[in-house]
């Protein structure tokens, strides 16, 4: 199987799927707070939620989304080029923890655990560009 011969694919695409469902909670409470009619008649997204932890997690889907964009094509490219090991696996893994923890600490509310969670994953992007440019 793929997945057991490349680490990096296999925590990018949990991270895919991860942040491909990271609207749910935050669209479900504007569900409830608005209700199905008004929240669905809303095409601007105008909207506002009535709860503080859903827009904090509407902001941190928005980070998971621009991160993504960052950890997607290095994850493609180390392994297209054959560039995988051991390290480059662990970052990805630890990138994906550090996205999950970002996210339940920016939706929580929790300030300054946020910031260090944020420049976790940003290390961990930073490691794989370096080996993506032979600095490793």
């Amino acid at each position: 199987m793929l997945f057991q011969q490349s680490p990096m694919l296999f925590w990018l695409a949990l991270t895919i799927a991860f942040t491909g469902v990271l609207w749910v909670p935050y669209i479900a409470e504007l569900l409830l707070h608005h209700g199905p009619i008004q929240a669905l008649r809303d095409p601007d997204g105008v909207i506002a939620h009535g709860s503080a932890w859903a827009q904090r997690a509407k902001r941190a889907h928005y980070n998971a989304i621009e991160n993504l964009a960052l950890f997607a094509p290095l994850a493609i490219l180390i392994h297209l080029l054959g560039l995988e090991t051991p390290l480059t696996g662990t970052m990805a893994m630890a990138y994906f923890g550090f996205r999950v923890g970002h996210y339940a600490v920016y939706t929580a509310g929790v300030p300054f655990v946020r910031t260090g969670l944020f420049l976790g994953g940003f290390a961990c992007l930073t490691v794989l560009a370096l080996q993506l440019f032979g600095q490793l």
